[in-house]
């Protein structure tokens, strides 16, 4: 359940982060309202996500979501430029936050429960 935690704050920041380039520097409140809502789901769900995850791990796997699913939004949806080699390094990046799941040595406990 950590995992799927920490996926979801990782796909809720994407979206605030589109939300921020949006934003017009928080001038237009009706992107605004949005963007800080899915601020606070993001790290709300990012913080469920550690109280099982390593920090280091789930940090690690957070971010990189993020960045991995912006970039590819970016170039996407929002004209950012597109290259062999920006792509060959967004891949890696997927790469390198699969391998640390991978390698995850996560304890053996659910979400909400203490030791």
């Amino acid at each position: 359940m950590a995992w799927l935690f920490l996926i979801l704050g990782g796909i809720l920041e994407v979206g605030w982060a589109l939300g921020l380039s949006f934003s017009d520097g928080f001038t237009k409140i009706e992107i605004v309202i949005p963007t800080v809502i899915l601020m606070v789901g993001s790290f709300y769900f990012f913080a469920k996500s550690i109280k099982v995850l390593p920090v280091s791990t789930a940090y690690a796997v957070f971010t990189g979501l993020g960045s991995f699913g912006t970039a590819l939004a970016g170039m996407i949806f929002l004209g950012d430029k597109v290259s062999v080699l920006k792509i060959i390094l967004v891949l890696a990046l997927i790469s390198c936050i699969i391998g640390l799941k991978l390698v995850s040595n996560e304890p053996k406990k659910e979400v909400g429960v203490r030791s």
